[in-house]
């Protein structure tokens, strides 16, 4: 059976939100030390060791790292899809969330070893359930230009019928045009 890993319930996350608040904007001013933070809360009447003060710190100094990340990289994303409007928002996404799974699972250490076959399996079936849709999507929007560009060859050669060299050059420009929308 694996072992459920529980959340981490620090002294420091148990204080009154008021002093929580100040021990945070103690810890992000880095001319406080930590033994400086954990006097003044006993001072404040609460018991807590240098050392938890400097582990708790550690933990939001990660958790910011991570969020600063994620923002970093959303941001990046929503420029590129600003930049080139041809991007599709949803591989946007799926390639974020890829990216952040990649990311649990490298940093995950025994706990991805915990986690049961049925839980690591919907993971993996979710990810190929976008595929398989990315790729259906694509090929009805394939069909539905061929189908249209078909109609529309069909009723300009009707109109031009009677002029064998434009009816070329617009079978030539269509062409043309159909293979540059099927290449986007």
């Amino acid at each position: 059976m694996a072992r459920r890993r529980t959340r981490i319930n620090s002294k420091i996350e148990q204080l009154p939100p008021e002093v929580k608040q100040q021990v945070d904007d103690m810890i992000s001013d880095m001319s406080n030390s930590y033994q400086y933070i954990s006097d003044w809360l006993k001072e404040q009447g609460y018991e807590i060791s240098r050392g938890a003060v400097g582990r708790y710190a550690i933990r939001m100094n990660e958790a910011a790292q991570r969020v600063a990340e994620s923002l970093e990289k959303t941001k990046l994303i929503l420029d590129k899809l600003e930049r080139n409007p041809n991007l599709d928002p949803a591989k946007a996404a799926h390639a974020l969330m890829t990216d952040g799974l990649m990311q649990r699972i490298s940093t995950a250490d025994s706990e991805i070893f915990e986690m049961s076959l049925d839980k690591a399996g919907r993971l993996l079936a979710s990810f190929r359930h976008v595929d398989v849709a990315e790729k259906k999507l694509s090929f009805e929007m394939r069909t539905k230009i061929d189908l249209a560009f078909e109609q529309l060859e069909s009723q300009s050669m009707n109109v031009i019928k009677q002029d064998p060299t434009l009816s070329a050059q617009l079978l030539d420009l269509l062409t043309k045009a159909k293979e540059m929308i099927a290449d986007e």
